[in-house]
């Protein structure tokens, strides 16, 4: 679970992104940019975090 917790926090980023787009009560809600910019965060993270625990796990490893 740790070696695909980047990519998870990824998704996560990707869909509210989408969720922010498509769905406009979400605009209602909240600004749009502050759905934007938590996306952009979890994203960046999520890629960080794969790029680290990878490194650290080795690629060969389960």
């Amino acid at each position: 679970m740790k070696k695909n917790l980047g990519i998870l926090l990824i998704i996560i980023g990707a869909a509210l992104q989408i969720l922010a787009t498509f769905v406009p009560a979400m605009g209602d809600l909240l600004d749009q940019n502050v759905y934007t910019a938590g996306a952009a965060v979890l994203i960046i993270a999520g890629l960080l975090v794969h790029i680290f625990v990878n490194k650290k796990l080795g690629v060969d490893e389960d």
